[in-house]
């Protein structure tokens, strides 16, 4: 009997540093890393509000040199380096409204993350929940094909933003990009979608302009079609934007920011958070575990589950499935996540893994544009475990 063949359409979608809910995450982000600068034990959980020229700071920060940051200042050389620089933009890194509510950690929960402190004598997870990790095959940056492709062009569209080479470009853009995929590997790109704001010029022109961005861009995957469908700016018209155009949150792009949909998600978001949150560090120390795997051959595509209970430092469980793509069983990787040789899910041991309170060549306020994986930049993107995994399982 002949094998049957699966096809299925998958569309991930991202948006830009200029997109009202990104320039929230970068600020939130800048101000983690000016507090873990000053003090590498800092306890930051901040949120920011944008909307027509108006920056609001919320949320708790116990950080040693805390009056030696100033948040505006950080705000305003966020949004200044992020292209928002003019009045007519109605959102500007010179004339935004500024408040700041930000104030020290209850000291309820600072006992039970603290070493020392609490029922336990090590540091315990800053909150209950379940993370997720993932990696796949599909892409070299062994990322789901949707979502790589999707932040390689917005990424490349800031550059030319930046670089002033599409002179009409402003800074809020999404895109989305639409792949079949035939017994799980991607064949074919079918529809792209940019929608970028602009400058008020010919759709025509941006259309033409942008459509040649998506070719350049995605050409050399091989995916790209004759009948691959573009939709670029399809209402017609992109003006108003930004902050002024829709209202920011920190922590609204969640799937934007991890594997686009694909796999599954523990909901907390990630920007603004110090290491002590594990709905951050896990979630990063699980895509570490997951592409170690995928790295070192033991399977096509891995996804991790990791569960805390807050102020324990033990993982409540860890779950590892392959998809049935695994060259060994499930639950041989799942013992071997748990004896906690090669992967230590304890929040202090994963800190310090992947040295996450004191960045080195690389900063949090980087990760909260354009993806938090498949970046070579960032640690917990490292494939350093690869031949201890096939070791541990007589490859």
């Amino acid at each position: 009997m002949s094998k049957i063949r699966v096809d299925h359409v998958f569309t991930s979608e991202s948006v830009s540093e200029g997109h009202p809910d990104k320039v929230c995450d970068q600020i939130s982000d800048a101000i983690l890393d000016a507090c873990l600068a000053q003090d590498a034990k800092s306890r930051v959980a901040c949120e920011t509000l944008t909307t027509t020229n108006l920056v609001v700071n919320a949320g708790e920060i116990t950080c040693g040199g805390w009056d030696n940051i100033d948040p505006e200042a950080i705000a305003r050389q966020v949004v200044r380096e992020i292209g928002y620089d003019r009045e007519e933009l109605l959102f500007s890194a010179d004339t935004f409204e500024y408040i700041n509510r930000l104030h020290g950690q209850s000291p309820d929960i600072s006992q039970g993350v603290t070493e020392g402190q609490g029922l336990f004598s090590e540091q315990g997870a800053g909150d209950q929940g379940m993370m997720f990790g993932y990696a796949s095959n599909a892409t070299e940056e062994l990322m789901p094909a949707p979502i790589a492709y999707s932040h390689r062009l917005l990424d490349e569209l800031q550059k030319i933003r930046k670089a002033g080479t599409i002179p009409y470009l402003r800074p809020d853009s999404k895109s989305q990009v639409s792949i079949l995929h035939i017994d799980g590997k991607p064949v074919s790109i079918e529809t792209i979608v940019i929608s970028h704001q602009t400058a008020d010029v010919p759709l025509t022109q941006i259309r033409e302009d942008l459509i040649k961005v998506c070719k350049d861009v995605l050409g050399p995957t091989g995916l790209l079609k004759e009948d691959t469908e573009y939709f670029i700016n399809p209402t017609g018209k992109f003006v108003i934007g930004g902050p002024h155009g829709d209202a920011g949150l920190t922590g609204r792009k969640i799937i934007v920011d991890t594997y686009g949909g694909v796999g599954s998600h523990g909901g907390g978001a990630f920007s603004g958070k110090d290491p002590s949150k594990v709905d951050r560090s896990a979630a990063y120390y699980a895509r570490y575990a997951a592409k170690n795997i995928v790295a070192a051959g033991l399977a096509d595509k891995c996804e991790i589950q990791v569960a805390y209970a807050i102020g324990v430092a033990k993982p409540l469980s860890i779950n590892v499935d392959t998809y049935g793509t695994g060259k060994v069983d499930d639950h041989v990787l799942d013992e071997i996540l748990k004896a906690g040789q090669i992967f230590d899910f304890r929040p202090s041991r994963l800190i310090a893994d992947l040295g996450l309170l004191t960045p080195k060549g690389w900063s949090y306020q980087e990760s909260a544009a354009y993806g938090h994986f498949g970046r070579a930049q960032f640690p917990w993107e490292k494939t350093d475990k690869v031949d201890a995994l096939r070791k541990a399982v007589n490859l």
